[in-house]
This record gives structure tokens, sequence and C-alpha cells, in this order.
């Protein structure tokens, strides 16, 4: 069995490599992941809806710089450097927070931006 901290690592490989199979399988059947502008995403098919076309990055990759692991689950803190859909670039500070459920998988996912909005 995978670890937790290797699984978040393992996600942020997937998704650079845009292994929309790998990423999904990491997280449990009814995990919900939340991030701004998006409405919770419950399960694995808005998932793999969100991976395969409402992302708006193209390509890119994720710098893990930070992790902190507890009984509770793992927050990562790094960034992101990469192209969006639009053809735009896109260089910016992540935060992700996970939790997980007994076989390891994904329960949640929770990611914020560093931007300023306020």
């Amino acid at each position: 069995m995978t670890s937790p901290i290797e699984s978040v690592r393992e996600y942020y490989r997937l998704v650079d490599a845009d292994d929309v199979d790998g990423l999904v399988a990491l997280f449990a059947p009814d995990a919900v992941y939340c991030r701004p502008g998006y409405e919770p995403l419950v399960g694995h098919g808005p998932l793999r809806a969100f991976y395969e076309g409402e992302r708006v990055i193209e390509s890119g990759t994720h710098t893990v710089e930070r992790e902190v692991v507890d009984e509770g689950g793992i927050a990562v803190h790094g960034r992101f450097e990469g192209t969006l859909r639009d053809g735009s670039s896109a260089s910016l500070r992540f935060a992700d927070f996970y939790t997980f459920d007994a076989r390891g998988r994904f329960a949640t996912r929770d990611t914020f931006f560093f931007a300023p909005l306020v």
C-alpha cells in the first residue's frame, strides 16, 4: 500500500503528465475536491470532467516546496509554472490540503492560490 505522502507526490507527477486515469484513481469514489471558482467536485465523474476539459490549465509543472504531515492529513505548499488553455502564461503559488479514507485514497482535497483578490 502506498503511503499518503507518496500518493500526494504521485498526484503532482500524474497531473503534470496529464494522466487523468492515474490521478482520478488516487481519489476515493466519493471524494470532494474544492478549489476557488468552482462548485465542489464530488466523485470520480466530476473529477474526470474537470481534468479532461473544465480545468483552465493546458500544461505545466508543479513544484512542491513544503510538506506538512500529521495524523489528520497532509498540507503542501508550492509553485506552479505553466500555460493556460487561452495560451497565456501562469506562475503562481498554491497550497493544497488532503485528507484520506481508510484505504489511503484522497477523501478531500482543498486548493488555495496566492492571488491578490482582497
